[in-house]
């Protein structure tokens, strides 16, 4: 009890400190729309474009241009898109009603990975690798082509199929780059449209895509062709799954993710 109150109080402390940050420093990044969408040289089922991760909350007031961005990437095929909703920012007068520690804690891990100071929503992680600016679509794009132009994008095929009874995942041969990695399933809910009544933005109706209900690791993988599997019963019980073929370093902070794909229910 005593460690979960000092790191709420640490976390609503940073939360202040860099609310005026974080929201001037995002205003008005949605203005900037370029009219083509990227697509992969080489995307297919099992080797998306690449992971978009989008640390959000339904109490900042510069997330709802994120979030409708975001909806428009969870609709492509060539993308592995998963919404976190945080939750240091319910103290703002609205709590989020999709927030998850874990979520916040997941992005503090990217915080510290990537050596950074602060954390801030709209925030888009690409393939564990940058984060940018998750309203702005040039940044999100731009950052998933230079990726896999440069070999930093989805370069370990992963292939979901099922039985009746279990979902087997088929995780390919890494070549060259990291052979250790952590496979994680991610669940997320359907579609939920929400009538935020009180906070940043109060009297908004927002619908949210592929928000995260909870992680868990189901293996290993060290670099060869290697299959997983899970019962199916554990899928057909949630909104949606995805997998994430993610190298962690020593220190146990997220690193590159090198192979994902959705795992489809029956």
């Amino acid at each position: 009890m005593v460690m979960a109150s000092r790191r709420f109080l640490w976390l609503a402390a940073f939360a202040l400190a860099f609310s005026a940050v974080a929201g001037a420093g995002h205003a008005g990044e949605a203005e900037r729309i370029p009219t083509e969408r990227p697509q992969a040289d080489k995307a297919s089922p099992d080797k998306p474009l690449g992971v978009v991760e989008l640390f959000t909350s339904q109490g900042c007031s510069s997330c709802p241009p994120a979030d409708a961005f975001f909806a428009e990437l969870a609709d492509r095929q060539d993308i592995v898109a998963l919404s976190y909703h945080v939750d240091y920012w319910d103290y703002l007068g609205w709590k989020d009603t999709l927030s998850r520690k874990e979520n916040t804690e997941r992005q503090y891990d990217y915080m510290r990975a990537f050596g950074s100071r602060s954390v801030y929503t709209p925030q888009a992680v690409i393939n564990g690798r940058v984060h940018v600016n998750g309203a702005n679509r040039a940044e999100v794009d731009g950052a998933l082509i230079r990726m896999a132009r440069s070999g930093e994008g989805m370069h370990v095929p992963v292939k979901v199929s099922r039985t009746s009874d279990r979902v087997i995942i088929d995780a390919g041969d890494a070549g060259a780059g990291p052979n250790d990695a952590h496979v994680i399933i991610v669940y997320f809910d359907k579609p939920q449209t929400v009538k935020i009544a009180q906070g940043e933005n109060s009297g908004r109706k927002m619908t949210y895509w592929n928000a995260v209900t909870g992680i868990q690791t189901a293996g290993m993988w060290h670099g060869k062709a290697q299959r997983y599997e899970l019962p199916m019963t554990e899928i057909t019980k949630k909104g949606g799954c995805a997998v994430l073929l993610q190298s962690v370093g020593k220190d146990g902070m997220p690193g590159p993710i090198l192979g994902a794909a959705f795992i489809h229910k029956p």
